[in-house]
This record gives structure tokens, sequence and C-alpha cells, in this order.
């Protein structure tokens, strides 16, 4: 069955636009808490954990989501502004039925969006997201009064992720003698990422941790380094670290301001944990993996997969091949051996770990790594084109691809969650990646 309304990363729109109105996060909330609340055991009352990013917007969005799962007869568990996978932690912690986050990730403040993490910490299965659409459909109730549920605050949340993801450090090193930038994106990570490099030992420099309910991602974090790049001249910083609204990605900046995004990390993390004996037997990209990452992977000896875009389906694959790292070059990286999910903050603990071990910088670590320049097109398409019928098209993408041979490749694909056609072409040269990439957008039918 096509799902209506989960894309590939939770439910996601504009705030004040249907489905991101209170009405609909109230059913939303009621028809989890009864999907939920079916798969328990038998006499088992269930309690989730609802956490947000600084969205103004996520104080409308968490008290309606509190009504219905109390119309269910499910507790609700508020623990205020937090990383997403702070979330995914403490729901697994706390042994609890499930954890929503509030947040559109790296979206601007207009929208917003909701995702659910199991009892396990990790992206629920597409048949629990289809049980929520199929309870939606059906008409909202409410429980007696006897069996309505309650809602309790989690006070020291922040503090219990911060102390998880100090435990991922390795316990012989620290971070002293390091000046670092953290640009937090006036997101999630406001109040935790900071104190998580300062307690390890480091000099931290915090920017983007102002919110102000309408300012996250706005011109800082991880989706818009050049702040943090300034930021870490002006300081003569050694490292900075730039996080997104919710936390989940990372990029991070050298002293010279060179960016090093998720597919270069990526690298780093598979070779360090080679270097210390572990067994990964391979690596999961996604469609997007820069080509000069998946070759210098195979050269270190293990394989490369890659999975569809978006976090979740790395997981999946992860975990369908009984391996431990993966990622995206947005900064989307899985280090399952540490978390469930996804986690800029340990992501970016686990690549200091790694510097700290071998006393070598980010350039060092990546000297034999030479990225294919790799051109993003996104195009703007008019409602109901099938760019797959198009057979105008489909000769041009043809005519590339045989124009690159084996110096480059061409990826098209629709966007899950706006009407785009993405393109993208990535070759040796980046001029022409820049033309090929044109000569197949300009012939998309925009709107």
């Amino acid at each position: 069955m096509k799902k209506q309304y989960f894309g590939t990363d939770g439910i996601r729109g504009e705030v004040g636009q249907f489905p991101i109105v209170p009405e609909f996060m109230t059913r939303l909330g009621y028809a989890a808490g009864r999907v939920l609340a079916r798969d328990a055991k038998p006499g088992e009352r269930c309690k989730i954990l609802i956490g947000k990013d600084t969205r103004v917007s996520g104080y409308l969005l968490e008290a309606s989501l509190e009504a219905g799962f109390a119309a269910a007869g499910v507790d609700v568990m508020l623990c205020g502004p937090i990383p997403t996978p702070g979330v995914a932690y403490l729901t697994k912690a706390l042994r609890l039925s499930a954890g929503i986050v509030i947040s559109a990730s790296h979206n601007p403040y207009q929208d917003n969006g909701i995702k659910f993490f199991s009892a396990m910490g990790d992206k629920l299965s597409d048949e629990f997201e289809l049980a929520i659409e199929a309870e939606l459909e059906k008409p909202m109730g409410c429980v007696n009064s006897k069996e309505l549920g309650k809602a309790f605050r989690l006070d020291d949340a922040a503090g219990r992720y911060i102390e998880f993801c100090k435990s991922t450090f390795p316990g012989d090193l620290n971070l002293k003698g390091l000046k670092l930038v953290v640009d937090c994106a006036n997101g999630a990570a406001y109040h935790t990422a900071p104190h998580v490099f300062h307690e390890l030992g480091a000099e931290v420099v915090s920017i983007g941790v102002s919110p102000d309910g309408r300012n996250i991602n706005d011109g800082c974090g991880a989706t818009a380094p050049a702040a943090l790049i300034a930021k870490v001249k002006e300081e003569k910083a050694d490292l900075g670290i730039a996080l997104d609204g919710d936390a989940d990605r990372l990029q991070m900046v050298d002293s010279s301001g060179r960016l090093f995004n998720g597919d270069e990390l990526l690298y780093i993390l598979a070779k360090d944990r080679l270097e210390r004996g572990q067994k990964l037997g391979g690596v999961v990209g996604t469609l997007m993996t820069n080509l000069a990452v998946e070759n210098a992977i195979k050269d270190l000896g293990i394989g490369f997969e890659r999975a569809n875009v978006g976090d979740r389906y790395v997981l999946e694959l992860l975990k369908q091949n009984g391996w431990i790292i993966g990622g995206e070059g947005s900064g989307h990286l899985l280090c399952l051996d540490q978390h469930s999910t996804g986690d800029g903050t340990i992501a970016a603990l686990q690549v200091l770990a790694a510097m700290s071990k071998t006393k070598k910088s980010l350039a060092q670590l990546l000297d034999t790594v030479k990225v294919f320049p790799q051109v993003l097109l996104n195009v703007k398409i008019k409602p109901g084109y099938d760019w797959k019928s198009d057979k105008v098209l489909s000769k041009q993408i043809t005519k590339v691809e045989a124009d690159l041979k084996d110096i480059g490749r061409v990826l098209i694909r629709a966007s899950g969650t706006e009407p785009l056609l993405r393109v993208m072409v990535e070759t040796n040269d980046y001029e022409i990646a820049l033309n090929s990439a044109k000569s197949i957008a300009d012939l998309i039918p925009t709107i």
C-alpha cells in the first residue's frame, strides 16, 4: 500500500497547511495511540515521549499531539527542546512504547513535522506507519475518564542525553587543547552540544545558540556553513562543528576554513573502525554518495552499498547486512555501535576520536580521497509530470551517461517532500558536470 501522509522522514509540511494543523495532529496522536495500545501486552499501559526543536509552532503541535494520545489512553512524557537522536536514546533508555519528535530538521521555521521512533530507538517500520494511516481513516473517539492518558514533564532530559553522548567518546582520550566552534543552528542542540564538547575538555565557542522560535537554520548550521567557516577563522579555532536544526546532521570545518561533508566524514569513520580492529563487512552510502568516496572505501578492502536517499533507508540496509557504519553527504551519519540512529554530536565525537588517536588533521585523514565535483540541480516540475516516460529526456540522460562512461555518473530522482526533480551529475571535471546537468535540466517542463 502507498502511504498517504508519511514520507521518507515522517510527516512534514508548512504550518497552517494540511496536514500540519492542530486538528490533524490531534487525530494523529489518537491514531498512533490506538495502534500502540493494540500492540501492548495485556494490562500494560503505554507511555510515549515527545521532544521538539525550537520552532515556535512546536508548542501548538505538542499540545495537539498530547491531547490525541491522552484521548487514546496513552501517557505522555514531555521533554521540551532536545535533538532528534536524544529522543531516540531516551525512548529506549526509559523503556517507553515510542518516541515522537516535532521537527522539520533543516527546513525553515515556517515548516514543521513529526517523526516517530520505536521502543528500540529506531525509525518506525512501514507497516507501523500504514497501521497509523489506517486508524486515521476511522472516526476519532475517546476512552472513558478512568483510562485517559496523563502528561508528565521529564526535567532532566537534556542532562541524560549529554551524559550519553559523552559516554560514546573513548575513556582514555579527551579534547583538552582543542578550540572548537560549535554551530547549533539555533536549534535543538543549543543547550546540549556545547556542554558535551566542553565537558570533554575542549575550549568551546558557541554560535547559533540563541533560538527565538523563528531563526532555526536561518543562515547558520549544517545547511549554511559560511557562518561557521567565518567564525573558525576569526577565532583561530582548530575545528568547527555544524549541526542542523534537530542535530542529526553534521558538517565539519578545519582551521583553514575547508568544509568536510558527510561523505568525507563517512570514510574517516570507516577507516577508524578498521584501524581499531573492528570487522565492518562494509559501509552503506546512498545514491548521492560521491563516487570517489565509494572507491576509497572499497580500497580499504570492505564492501560498499548504496541505499535510497534518506537515513531510514541507510539504517534498513545496515541492519539487513549486519553492518554498523553508514551515512549521507548531507551529514546523516550512523554509528550503530554507538547509537540506534544518526546523531550529529556523536558522529563529531567519533571523528574527533579518530583525529586524536592518529594525531592527524581532517585533511591528512583524507589525503588519499579526491572527491569528484558533483552538481545538483533542483527543477520545479509541473503537477503530474511523468519524467520516466519522457522519451526526449531519457535520450539525453542516456547520452550523458555514455559520454561519462567510467569517469562519472548521472542520477535523476524525484523529491519525496516537494514538487522537484533532482538532477545530479558527478565526474572528475566540474565544468563537464555542470554542463551535463544543465543539458538534462533544460529539457524538464517547469512550472
